[in-house]
């Protein structure tokens, strides 16, 4: 006979507790908490790669860039998660009173594994949709020269593009930056499958 464990639910503030002290990161979702999986050091190569060339300054106007720990918070979905990469323009806005979680990212890149591909296409894209400020995402592929871009136009509507192969280079729809898939993914060793 099988015994049924009740779910448990939790308040954003009872999360914020818990990942103070917590070893591994989890996202928070309207009241569950979910281990967010480990990365590879592919996926943590492409996003350092991103972070590294993307200008802090773009035609006189501020930018800043964070990788993997800094939180973002949508309230709409009462979500909590850490994308592997967030820019913001102009000042971050922060949730609450510290400097852990923000709310205002412009650009979102998510570098695709195994374990989270389906969800950073699907139910992802749509929970930062909600954030007024976001006009652009970008998902990366760690195994191979691939990614994809949405990009937001005056109409709400999102343009996708895609870019494969090592010479193609990623545009920037919302600010004036660029870079070539072969930078992009220097240094990443496709022949290592470590997930």
């Amino acid at each position: 006979m099988a015994i049924q464990t009740e779910k448990r639910y939790y308040t954003p503030e009872e999360y914020l507790t818990l990942e103070e002290k917590a070893v591994d990161k989890h996202e928070y979702r309207d009241g569950e908490i979910r281990l967010m999986p480990g990365g590879t050091t592919n996926h943590n190569q492409i996003a350092l790669n991103f972070c590294r060339t993307f200008p802090l300054t773009i035609a006189d106007q501020d930018y800043y860039t964070y990788i993997n720990d800094v939180r973002l918070w949508l309230e709409q979905y009462r979500l909590y998660t850490y994308p592997d990469v967030m820019v913001i323009k102009g000042k971050p806005i922060y949730e609450g009173t510290g400097r852990t979680t923000v709310t205002n990212p412009s650009i979102i890149v998510e570098v695709l594994s195994k374990s989270t591909r389906d969800y950073d296409w699907t139910d992802k894209f749509k929970y930062y949709r909600s954030i007024p400020e976001f006009q652009e995402y970008i998902l990366v592929d760690q195994y191979r020269f691939y990614l994809a871009q949405y990009s937001k136009r005056e109409d709400r509507q999102w343009l996708f593009n895609d870019y494969e192969g090592e010479e193609a280079v990623l545009k920037l729809a919302s600010c004036d930056f660029a870079i070539s898939l072969k930078d992009l993914y220097a240094r990443v060793d496709f022949e290592l499958d470590e997930e």
